[in-house]
């Protein structure tokens, strides 16, 4: 993705875009200083909140904490961020525990000069100009951007639908398949569409649960 300087400062041009290279940053975080290119090898999401010491924020990390094991059992790791100090994550991190009982175990990042926001499009101007949109990334272990997801400042994640996506993408990898609308892990999936008249003849007769030549499933 390129960039541009402005008298606001570096801005992009464009958002990361699916299925290249995620943009690489070097940042300091609750963990010391990360490199994106630390996870090389595994699955990462990337994700923004934002602000610090705020109720639906607050929510999301309790939320994050909670299948943090389901992750890592996928391979998954987990990077939060916002433009807040490190001061001002580290105090959070105490007072969620302290508060609640739930020690936040992944990294965050703060982005104080809003570099890592700006690469990545967090900052949405329309909806505020101080704060990071609640965006999620994810990366896959080559470094490649596989989805994005962005909700508005009012909207708190769903982590079963986070899960599902990373079920999803880690199933369509391993199996060459597509999934279908509302797939959890165990039904059906989607035979890649035939590209050849021949090959659409021999789908049909395949054995598949198929509505019509270019829509069939099967049983992994």
């Amino acid at each position: 993705m390129s960039i541009e300087a402005t008298a606001e400062g570096v801005k992009p041009v464009g958002l990361p875009r699916l299925n290249e290279p995620a943009p690489e940053f070097e940042a300091v975080t609750t963990h010391g200083v990360i490199r994106l290119s630390d996870y090389r090898g595994r699955w990462l999401i990337l994700f923004s909140h934002p602000a610090d010491f705020t109720p639906v924020c607050t929510t999301e990390f309790i939320a994050f904490t909670e299948i943090y094991p389901e992750l890592q059992k996928r391979g998954v790791d987990l990077l939060g961020l916002s433009i807040d100090s490190v001061y001002s994550h580290i105090a959070w991190i105490r007072n969620i525990k302290e508060k609640t009982g739930v020690e936040i175990p992944f990294p965050i990042i703060a982005d104080l000069n809003k570099e890592v926001a700006t690469l990545y499009g967090m900052i949405m101007p329309g909806e505020s100009k101080t704060e990071t949109s609640r965006c999620v990334f994810v990366i896959d272990p080559n470094g490649i951007l596989r989805a994005m997801i962005y909700y508005p400042l009012t909207t708190g994640r769903n982590m079963h639908e986070i899960l599902r996506l990373i079920d999803a993408l880690q199933t369509t990898d391993a199996h060459k398949v597509a999934t279908p609308a509302n797939w959890q892990p165990g039904d059906k999936v989607i035979v890649p569409p035939p590209t050849t008249l021949e090959m659409a003849e021999e789908r049909v007769r395949a054995g598949y649960e198929c509505v019509d030549w270019y829509l069939c499933k099967k049983e992994l």
